[in-house]
């Protein structure tokens, strides 16, 4: 799993290393990797490295040093490097220096009119300890700039351990990680743009959240063994849809039928329209003849009257594993001890306005801290969707970058818990199966946006695909994540 490390542990691990190496080898190992990801992205979009422009935005801390020392390596290479001081007199003394030597420029970037004519910048305006937007001077000097930005360990104005930005910050084409990643990169990878990870030697012991890697997803992923039937691989049950929002119910079971689940039972008024587009599915009209199941779903377009909310408390009292989405949550708000009481395993998944109604309050900033901080209140897993996905059982969070917004569509979230629902019943925690979902539901929308076969298509545009294109290509992403794990066997 990669691994992202906030601010105080990031600097606990520095502390030993920066005790026993010499002044400034850290951050000259630090600028040395920088100054080779820059030279790489100065062939990859000019075609050469030597007499190309360099700007270096530097700011009063230690980004600025890394920044100043990167140039000096850059200079060393024959590239024309200009840093341009927001805090004049108060730049990093090594860096500057040794700068200064390899006969860089240095501007007053306080003064109006600084050039920008540049083939790449560096941002080392502020580094991880930094908080708050940009100020005024360098936000007009960053949205001047017209050449690729490379982020000196994050984006200036980006909160490192939120990612929250509440004013002008830079929108970097790549960042350079240093040691370890931090979760400014999951959270706000849109900011990041591509993340590059260079290692300066450090130790950091635990992560602060996690996020599955395509092939461990891959790996995870059930599917049927030699000896499986459709009862062992699981069976998800499915309360979803109503008169007004028949398609809910279509689209969740769909989630779970193409999950691979071993077979899905549907309770619910809808009947009729699920066999019609999901053959295979055993339909009933209500939940006493639906039969035995390993999990449940329940909410998405089921609507909030009494006999749902009767439904719910009847999915709610088994001691089965339950998935509870959309409309199940707005009940479940008027209700929350319909869960608190339960032993069995609950996985919510609510976006921020279900998230504000469950616990009486916005996310806020720290969208991990008040994930975990739910879990562990209401002894559940929540999933708090977005472009970052945040999954957390109250011990251990999990965070997925979609990529893109492509999934941003009505019906996408019902796809999406018909697929918890099937994972969940498979025998996977809630915890693991929300972060396998989140990825290959990620995944799907990619490939339905773009019609490629790799993650790669991810982020190159934001504008949203119908949920029943995303939920036709479910299989081909979970092909994807089963071929990059190396696994064989195909998927019905």
């Amino acid at each position: 799993m990669r691994g992202y490390f906030t601010t105080a542990r990031t600097r606990e691990a520095e502390a030993p290393l920066m005790d026993s190496l010499p002044d400034g080898t850290l951050m000259r190992r630090a600028a040395y990797g920088l100054a080779r990801i820059a030279a790489r992205e100065l062939e990859r979009h000019t075609g050469a490295v030597a007499g190309r422009r360099v700007g270096l935005l530097v700011g009063s801390g230690d980004n600025g040093g890394d920044a100043l020392w990167a140039g000096t390596f850059l200079r060393r290479r024959g590239v024309a490097v200009t840093a341009l001081l927001l805090s004049p007199g108060k730049e990093h003394a090594a860096g500057a220096s040794a700068l200064r030597r390899a006969g860089a420029r240095f501007v007053d970037a306080t003064d109006p009119g600084a050039p920008d004519e540049f083939d790449l910048v560096l941002d080392g305006i502020v580094g991880i300890s930094g908080r708050g937007p940009l100020r005024p001077r360098a936000a007009e000097l960053v949205a001047g700039l017209r050449a690729p930005i490379v982020a000196v360990d994050l984006p200036s104005g980006v909160d490192a351990d939120t990612g929250a930005v509440d004013g002008p910050s830079v929108d970097a084409d790549v960042t350079v990680a240093f040691g370890v990643l931090k979760p400014v990169h999951a959270l706000a990878a849109a900011r990041c743009g591509r993340v590059e990870l260079v290692d300066i030697g450090l130790d950091p012991g635990e992560p602060s959240f996690a996020a599955y890697e395509p092939a461990e997803v891959g790996a995870l992923w059930p599917v049927p063994g030699p000896g499986d039937d459709k009862y062992s691989q699981g069976v998800v049950g499915v309360v979803a849809g109503s008169e007004g929002y028949p398609g809910a119910g279509v689209l969740c079971t769909g989630g779970a039928v193409t999950a691979t689940s071993g077979m899905v039972r549907y309770a619910g008024p809808d009947a009729k329209s699920i066999v019609a587009a999901w053959p295979e599915v055993i339909a009933t009209p209500d939940l006493e003849s639906a039969g035995r199941v390993q999990a449940w779903v329940v909410g998405p377009g089921a609507g909030t009257d009494d006999a749902a909310a009767d439904r719910l408390r009847a999915v709610l009292a088994t001691d089965m594993p339950v998935v509870v989405d959309a409309d199940g949550l707005t009940l479940l708000a008027r209700e929350p001890a319909l869960v608190t009481r339960r032993a069995a395993p609950t996985l919510l998944t609510p976006h921020a306005g279900e998230f504000a109604r469950l616990t009486g309050e916005d996310v806020g900033a720290d969208r991990v801290a008040a994930v975990t901080e739910l879990a562990r209140a209401w002894g559940v897993t929540v999933l708090l969707k977005g472009r970052a996905t945040v999954v957390s059982d109250g011990e251990q969070a999990l965070v997925n970058d979609a990529g893109a917004s492509w999934s941003s569509t009505a019906g996408s979230g019902d796809v999406l818990s018909g697929i918890l629902g099937a994972l969940v019943a498979s025998g996977l925690r809630p915890l693991t199966a929300a972060g396998l979902g989140t990825r290959a539901h990620a995944l799907a929308a990619n490939l339905a946006a773009h019609g490629e076969s790799d993650e790669a298509s991810g982020g190159l545009g934001a504008a949203p695909v119908a949920a029943g294109a995303m939920l036709a290509r479910l299989r081909d992403a979970v092909r994807v994540l089963r071929a990059s794990a190396g696994a064989r066997g195909d998927l019905a």
